[in-house]
């Protein structure tokens, strides 16, 4: 079925039209969606799958999908039915009834869960995908890894529906990303599953000189189908990979909802270690509270993840996530409090993200991507070669980690910093972990370079950096928005009361455990080892 549009204003349709998967209008068309009542469940449970669909029946299977995509459950001949859906369902949710409940097997393994949901039409099969996580009730979490998998940037970046936390059509034009997003709706196409020539948001390869500004995961998400917001958020971009190499690489692990930190936070105690990866921007307070007194009492936490940028609340007892964004100051019920939804660094807030993960995102952002730093390295240049995570990489001062894989990229956390004597060192204007090293630094721009198009075709426009401008240095001029134009990428590690936190601030990491990178993989053994004992 193809995409609802709102329009590409003469450009790159592509790029510059916000189009998103929503019901058919036509009565006759062939379709099927489902999304289930919560990300996350623990074993005993009961999910309620949330259907829609033209035909009269349909099949459901459950598959757990780890290193083999294993089917634990399938039934066939469901009663199917179409239920209206709202206009703004993005925001309130899509309200239909449960059409299936499952009581998961108390013996099922911690893990995801992919849900299929199939009808037949007169042009073949027509599926869509779904997803639930599993916690684990069972013993012997002390010797395991945690994977939180990043459920909040899910959520702000599907665009099922209409609105996300970037586009949409909320607003009295019908034109603005949305504050307020619901989790009772499906998962746009990509979330779950991905075909292997998926383009991932991050640059393969620098362009070749005098080439235009390009967004081939944009090209091929319009192409196929598939939201424009795949690459930089989902199961299938991120978790997945992650999950696959450390099950590879030998190491036992659980998964859980980034939204347990905040609604059980008791499901991270005794795990040695939580892992937290890929896009990992959108966090309320009290999951930063979670995770700062699991480190204080001698948990560690391994984050190969980037752009820990945004707060949000919850509302509607979970369903429903809030960040306003830009817009906080203007329109935010809770604009006079610091749970004020907008960004970890601002005034208003007084938390910055260093606090709990080494690294701001307000120092970033981009690298490898579109026109910002489009000829770099790809990697990380190291600083600080015989710190313990580089053993047996043989990594030395000036090498770069991962730039075959392109690890550095397309958002990345830093600091404000200084160089002395050829070492990096955080400059003081920020407040960071007492301890905090930083082991390996790369380049970041908040503005695009234009190459042979004009610069209204670049996708980045001027918001972001200016909404540095503003926060950095309080004001918007041409001096600020060049300071706030430059940025850092870092990998950092601190300890915090009896615990520990290494922290390599990039969103792409994950891309060289999937390429095989010998340097990426052996750096991400030697935390997880080390953080497991």
């Amino acid at each position: 079925m193809p995409p609802q549009s709102s329009g590409d204003n003469g450009r790159n349709p592509a790029v510059f039209t916000h189009y998103y998967e929503s019901p058919a209008v036509d009565p006759a068309a062939d379709e099927i969606w489902c999304y289930c009542d919560r990300p996350c469940y623990s074993p005993g449970e009961t999910v309620c799958f949330h259907v829609s669909t033209s035909a009269t029946t349909y099949s459901l299977e459950i598959a757990r999908d780890e290193l083999e995509l294993e089917v634990v459950f399938t039934r066939n001949g469901l009663s199917g039915e179409r239920y209206a859906t709202p206009d703004d369902a993005s925001v309130i949710g899509c309200g239909w009834p449960a059409g299936f409940e499952f009581k998961i097997p108390a013996d099922w393994p911690s893990g995801a869960y992919r849900v299929t949901c199939r009808i037949d039409s007169a042009d073949g099969v027509v599926e869509q995908h779904s997803l639930f996580l599993l916690r684990s009730n069972k013993a012997g979490r002390r010797e395991r890894l945690l994977l939180v998998s990043a459920t909040g940037t899910w959520c702000a970046y599907n665009n099922w529906g209409g609105s996300n936390h970037y586009e949409g059509i909320s607003g009295p034009e019908a034109n603005l990303y949305s504050p307020v997003l619901s989790l009772e709706r499906p998962l746009a196409r990509g979330f779950v599953v991905l075909p292997p020539e998926a383009p991932r948001a991050a640059l393969a390869a620098p362009p070749g000189f005098g080439e235009p500004v390009s967004y081939p995961h944009m090209d091929w998400a319009y192409a196929s189908g598939h939201s424009k917001k795949y690459a930089s958020a989902g199961w299938a971009s991120y978790e997945r990979h992650f999950l696959r190499w450390a099950l590879r690489a030998g190491f036992d692990i659980d998964v859980v909802s980034q939204y347990d930190l905040q609604l059980r936070p008791e499901v991270i105690e005794d795990y040695p270690c939580l892992a937290f990866v890929g896009h990992d921007e959108y966090w309320s307070w009290e999951m930063r509270d979670s995770v700062d007194s699991y480190v204080e009492h001698g948990g560690r936490v391994a984050r190969f993840a980037g752009n820990f940028m945004w707060q949000t609340r919850f509302e509607d007892d979970g369903r429903r996530q809030v960040c306003y964004k830009y817009r906080a100051l203007d329109e935010d019920p809770q604009r006079d409090s610091n749970r004020i939804t907008t960004s970890w660094e601002a005034a208003e807030v007084g938390r910055p993200g260093a606090l709990t993960f080494g690294l701001n995102a307000i120092r970033g952002v981009y690298a490898g991507w579109g026109g910002c730093v489009a000829f770099g390295s790809g990697g990380f240049p190291i600083y600080r070669p015989g710190h313990w995570a580089f053993d047996g990489t043989g990594l030395g001062y000036g090498d770069v980690l991962g730039a075959q894989s392109r690890v550095f990229a397309y958002e990345v956390d830093g600091l404000d910093y200084v160089v002395r004597q050829g070492l990096p060192y955080p400059s003081g204007v920020e407040q960071v972990p007492a301890d905090l090293e930083i082991l390996g630094l790369g380049l970041a721009s908040n503005n695009e370079v234009a190459r042979g198009v004009d610069a209204q075709d670049l996708f980045l426009g001027f918001e972001d950096c200016a909404f540095r401008a503003q926060l950095l240095h309080g004001e918007i001029n041409a001096e600020t928005m060049d300071l706030a134009s430059r940025g850092s990428g870092m990998i950092v590690n601190f300890t915090r009361g009896r615990g520990e936190v290494f922290h390599a601030g990039s969103v792409e990491w994950v891309a060289g455990l999937l390429r095989r990178d010998p340097q990426v993989e052996r750096v991400t053994a030697n935390v997880l080892s080390r953080f497991l004992q």
